[in-house]
């Protein structure tokens, strides 16, 4: 798909990467797979065995390497960067080497195939190889505005597919946990996004495993269902998680589910700007711990979200970034007790000057169906 944007955003970002290559000492940086890529030149390369690479000299022309026959799906940019094709005969490697001239310090992406990566460390033995994280992470986990508009637009679309499971639009009971993430993986298509990046529907017992694979397992009647979808929407991804319950609730779901509640209320109230991202896992897990279920909160609180559904800055203990304006990202704790039940609450959040505004608002409670 061709980029939506401006070909002056990425002269912006490119001008922003060189900045950043200068304050950490950054001579070149190389971008291969991955969501750097497209971000500096809004190419998403194939996973193929032949190399692409963006390189980006620190005070020179930025160059698209790309095997010939991918050349035609590259929007070209000539005030971003130049395209150098390479024939199936080429050494893309060699070519690479050659650009980066005298760079020493060469920050790499972390998706680069390590078959392409071990080749240029065996022409630049003396060069000091860093990850691309040192340059982009300060460009990506800072979402502007057209990106927030993007964030938002995404996850309205998720909320309304939430809005028709808590409905009862999305039939479950004596359905399989398969049926239903293929139902709401359409609902998702239809409410605008271009792929779905997952559907987790997980019942009763499943629950408990927070990253569960729906399976030829039948809703039943009398249990709680879990469902976690996202995808990606013009090129920016939603992530929501609610739960359900068919019947009447029993009481320890219930109490815990009180519990989710007010942890997730207040992991998303903490998220103010200047807050360090382990604030956020703070005060979801202070509210989980103190009610008894600590234990059981078994991940992290949160995950930044743009291009990629898990990206920085991650909300987690041990992670002492301050919050900053633009910065997006999810706050889901969960509970899950083995061998019977699971729940998780999750929204996707974006830190303000004014304070943390949600992108999510389908209704936050356990709602109970029939069917």
């Amino acid at each position: 798909m061709k980029s939506l944007t401006p070909e002056s955003t990425f002269r912006t970002r490119l001008d922003r990467a060189r900045a950043e290559m200068a304050r950490t000492g950054v001579d070149a940086l190389i971008l291969s797979l991955g969501h750097d890529l497209p971000y500096l030149t809004g190419y998403l390369a194939m996973p193929l065995e032949r190399l692409t690479v963006l390189v980006v000299p620190r005070d020179g022309e930025a160059s698209l390497i790309i095997p010939r026959l991918e050349a035609p799906r590259v929007t070209e940019m000539p005030t971003v960067f130049s395209i150098a094709p390479w024939n199936e005969t080429d050494d893309p490697v060699a070519l690479a080497h050659k650009l980066l001239g005298a760079a020493r310090t060469i920050a790499v992406g972390d998706q680069m195939w390590s078959r392409f990566l071990v080749d240029l460390l065996a022409l630049r033995p003396s060069s000091t190889y860093v990850r691309s994280v040192v340059v982009m992470e300060a460009l990506r986990s800072r979402k502007d505005v057209d990106e927030i508009a993007a964030l938002v637009a995404a996850g309205a679309a998720a909320d309304r597919v939430a809005a028709q499971l808590q409905a009862g639009d999305i039939a479950l009971v004596g359905r399989t946990e398969a049926e239903v993430s293929a139902d709401i993986s359409a609902r998702l298509i239809a409410e605008g996004h271009q792929k779905v990046n997952f559907a987790i529907v997980a019942a009763g017992e499943n629950a408990a495993s927070p990253h569960h694979d729906a399976g030829d397992r039948v809703i039943r009647f009398g249990e709680i269902v879990l469902c976690d979808f996202g995808g990606s929407m013009n090129g920016y991804c939603s992530d929501i998680t609610r739960c359900v319950h068919l019947g009447e609730v029993p009481t320890d779901i219930a109490d815990a589910y009180a519990v989710l509640f007010e942890a997730q209320a207040a992991g998303v109230a903490a998220g103010t700007v200047g807050t360090m991202c382990e604030g956020v896992d703070a005060a979801s897990r202070a509210v989980i711990d103190a009610a008894g279920y600590g234990e059981w909160f078994v991940h992290r609180t949160g995950h930044g979200i743009g291009m990629e559904a898990h990206e920085d800055p991650y909300m987690v203990k041990g992670n002492s970034t301050p919050i900053a304006a633009g910065h997006a990202y999810s706050v889901e704790p969960g509970i899950y007790i083995p061998g019977k039940w699971g729940m998780r609450l999750e929204d996707i959040v974006v830190a303000t000057e004014n304070g943390p505004q949600p992108v999510n608002h389908t209704n936050h409670h356990l709602v109970v169906l029939d069917r």
